[in-house]
């Protein structure tokens, strides 16, 4: 079994007391808005057309100052495993559990925006050591992206998806894992097809929920549900996306409100999880009040509403066009992502698909929304990965 190197500490998270009355106290003396002007008879998503209802938010933030327990959430992490690495002169932060299992596979999992290495908090346990003595077992680590949690805050630009590929494979050699599958949605979904694509002799293969295809593809010779899918990925870019470009073009800017204040920073995010899942009123129908508040809080008190923004900055719009993934790859789509792609062209870039699923629920956060099904997905497409992989 591999071991750590010298490079590689062990860490464990343990916000101060203060850190925790002082988020309480500006949740106390939070001055909110009047409430939205549109029709709030019923319940239904024409209530968050604004943006998050305030009845909604007053609820999580009296829950968040009240009821909600950091200390839990806080343990579960230091539980796993935690440990942190200096990385192309980057601290990089992650989770690493390895499996019991002699026959684990090296499994790297990375997250997106507006998520954390809280995103797949209830998925590592059962990826790591199955219950199923015949399901796949994998080595997990769960790396926190540059500027996002207990990683370190990039101090120059440059620190881009390319470059965190590239530190994702440093990582992975450095706790003794030369060859390895990964798995990515949203940002992490890019990683993941630049790890397959400029890494294969390091990548096994891969599994995503994210498969952006090629620019300037034709919708000639798709299916009627295939032309919806880029009507409606069209639809949000043009319609639904003033978050990106603001992280894009100003997220110093934006930053200041996300570092400063708990209830802004809590309902930027909210916001995308009501409107990423696949629910019909609110996120809270199929991901826990606990579960998004430990996302946010760890933005919170690591003071990463700024530096996370950036991964807009540096990165948004720049997947090389040219860039082609020839290790196999497992594709899954949920029907309330936010970005949906026709197969034909997936394959444009992904040459080698060995497992195409379309799921019947779940939207951007399916390890949160439905992470029973997440995980038998997630085992599955790498199980034909891994089969293919070895021909």
């Amino acid at each position: 079994m591999p071991r750590p190197t010298d490079d590689v500490h062990a860490f464990e998270a343990h916000a101060t007391d203060a850190d925790l009355d002082d988020l309480r106290a500006r949740l106390a003396a939070a001055r909110l808005p009047e409430a939205e002007t549109v029709q709030r008879a019923a319940p239904g998503p024409r209530r968050w057309e604004q943006g998050v209802p305030l009845a909604d938010l007053v609820d999580v933030v009296e829950y968040w100052r009240t009821g909600y327990d950091w200390r839990s959430f806080e343990a579960r992490l230091n539980r796993i495993g935690q440990f942190r690495t200096s990385v192309d002169g980057l601290g990089i932060h992650f989770l690493h559990r390895r499996s019991a299992r002699a026959d684990a596979t090296p499994l790297i999992l990375t997250h997106g925006w507006p998520g954390s290495v809280a995103e797949f908090i209830d998925v590592v346990d059962e990826l790591a050591d199955p219950k199923d003595a015949d399901a796949p077992a994998f080595h997990v680590v769960v790396p926190s992206l540059p500027g996002f949690g207990h990683s370190d805050k990039p101090a120059t630009t440059g620190w881009g998806t390319e470059r965190i590929a590239a530190a994702w494979v440093e990582l992975m050699g450095r706790l003794g894992y030369d060859k390895f599958a990964a798995h990515g949605g949203d940002w992490g979904g890019v990683i993941t097809t630049i790890l397959g694509g400029r890494f294969p002799e390091h990548v096994l293969g891969v599994h995503t929920t994210l498969a952006q295809a090629p620019p300037g593809l034709t919708t000639d010779g798709l299916t009627a549900a295939e032309r919806e899918w880029t009507e409606e990925t069209r639809d949000f870019w043009r319609h639904r996306a003033a978050y990106a470009r603001q992280q894009a073009t100003r997220p110093q800017t934006i930053g200041y409100s996300l570092v400063d204040s708990p209830v802004g920073l809590l309902a930027w995010i909210l916001d995308k999880f009501a409107e990423w899942t696949d629910t019909e009123d609110s996120p809270f129908e199929t991901v826990s009040r606990d579960r998004v508040l430990d996302n946010v809080t760890l933005y919170w008190l690591t003071r990463t509403g700024a530096s996370a923004a950036r991964i807009y900055y540096e990165s948004h719009d720049s997947l090389d066009p040219g860039l082609r993934v020839d290790v196999p790859a497992a594709i899954t789509t949920y029907p309330r992502d936010i970005e949906k792609c026709p197969r034909a062209w997936a394959q444009e870039r992904f040459r080698r698909i060995v497992r195409w699923r379309t799921a019947g629920t779940g939207g951007h956060f399916p390890s949160l929304e439905v992470p029973e099904y997440f995980v038998k997905d997630l085992r599955d497409g790498l199980a034909a990965v891994l089969a293919a992989h070895r021909q």
